[in-house]
């Protein structure tokens, strides 16, 4: 399982590459650019204008520019908007659900639900011009567990489901 769908992480690279470029760019020169298929690029360039990130300009001298500032769109903006809303859960979203037989005696509905929180505070708080730039801050209320695992022993043990 991935939280970024592949469209998702295609208009990642679509969103950096009209943000290293002021001028914008076309579908043809974005998909070229990243070995994509043309048709994928201009239906996510598609999506992306109608969902207010990005804006086309006809003509011959058109193409698609950022239509805000990298800064001002964050990471759980694009997820959100893209993949019409995140859950962590199926009974993380609004309201109830017939996904699940036993939620209305489920011990774990809740902390998943914080869980679910935790992370939308924390895609909230990453712009996508961090990814752009590599400057994403530190979380330093997250530990990893893997420290404690020596991968060398793990892999060679064919333990390789973790």
């Amino acid at each position: 399982m991935t939280l970024l769908s592949r469209k998702t992480d295609y208009a990642l690279l679509i969103l950096s590459f009209l943000h290293s470029r002021r001028k914008g760019g076309c579908a043809r020169t974005i998909a070229e650019h990243f070995g994509l298929s043309r048709a994928f690029v201009a239906n996510i360039l598609k999506e992306l204008c109608q969902k207010g990130f990005v804006a086309s300009q006809r003509g011959v001298n058109g193409g698609y520019s950022l239509l805000r500032p990298a800064d001002d769109i964050s990471l759980a903006e694009l997820l959100e908007s893209l993949e019409d809303g995140f859950q962590l859960a199926n009974c993380n979203g609004n309201g109830e659900t017939d996904d699940c037989a036993v939620q209305h005696i489920c011990p774990i509905r809740g902390p998943i639900g914080q869980v679910h929180q935790r992370i939308l505070e924390t895609l909230r708080s990453v712009t996508i011009a961090e990814l752009f730039t590599n400057t994403v801050p530190a979380l330093t209320t997250f530990q990893p567990v893997l420290n404690t695992v020596n991968v060398r022993e793990v892999c060679a043990s064919g333990m390789t489901d973790l």
